[in-house]
């Protein structure tokens, strides 16, 4: 695929190329290829197909992933995050170190340590990054869920985007089951307040602890607002919100 740079911009079919605008700009895709038949029985594109079958497979549990939080996805994500979360899934896949090339599954490799690592501290918003704009110690009890900050001073402590008023934190929790596509979800409190220098502790409880145990997440979500007469507006349609895996057990 290539990327159109010229002073005319063309849309369509032209000499067997297909010219299209997408957000990274005008691109080129030739037209044609190989029929889905011949990958599909041809023994030559035995790699081709199982690379394909574990592409599908890294999607899918992706997809399985945002749907377990999609009420806070829809605050705070970029444009990019599906393709970006897959591929975090795809290096997860890598590390299952029993199933035949083609077969490698996620659920196997999350179930080790350096997968785990490898989706902890996830940013669902890559142009808002927790540990760019969270700048003071917490804690997180993985046992109960709860998240807690002392001495927050929001002024000094979060990096705030410009025309913000007030803020507010709120966190998950997440079971998931992989292998069976299952999942369950739990919220916090939500704890709103004015951008200011005097320090308050504040404490985000989970509802309740999922069922699903085989693998945990706790998430993070920071939202900005604008006050204006007496009524908070997401800021710049929640562009600067942060969305962040804090831990994975």
């Amino acid at each position: 695929m290539a990327k159109f740079e010229g002073i005319f911009e063309i849309f369509g079919t032209m000499k067997g190329m297909t010219f299209y605008k997408s957000k990274d700009g005008l691109l080129i895709r030739a037209k044609g290829g190989v029929s889905k038949q011949r990958i599909k029985n041809d023994p030559a594109f035995q790699r081709t197909r199982e690379n394909g079958a574990e592409f599908k497979h890294n999607s899918q549990m992706g997809q399985l992933l945002r749907q377990s939080v999609s009420p806070l996805l829809r605050l705070a994500k970029d444009y990019r995050v599906s393709s970006r979360l897959n591929g975090v899934m795809s290096r997860i896949k890598n590390l299952d170190g029993v199933s035949r090339r083609g077969e490698r599954k996620v659920p196997i490799g999350i179930g080790t340590v350096a997968g785990k690592a490898l989706l902890k501290g996830f940013d669902f918003n890559q142009n808002a990054a927790f540990r760019t704009l969270f700048r003071t110690p917490y804690s997180l009890d993985t046992v109960t869920g709860v998240f807690t900050v002392t001495d927050f001073q929001s002024e000094f402590h979060l990096g705030l985007p410009e025309g913000t008023t007030h803020a507010s934190l709120s966190s998950a929790v997440v079971g998931i089951d992989f292998a069976n596509r299952v999942y369950e979800t739990h919220y916090s409190n939500k704890e709103n307040f004015a951008i200011g220098s005097i320090p308050q502790t504040i404490t985000l409880t989970p509802a309740a602890l999922p069922t699903v145990t085989e693998t945990r997440l706790f998430f993070i979500l920071i939202e900005f607002f604008q006050e204006i007469n007496g009524e908070q507006y997401p800021l710049k349609n929640h562009a600067h919100n942060v969305l962040h895996i804090l831990e994975v057990v």
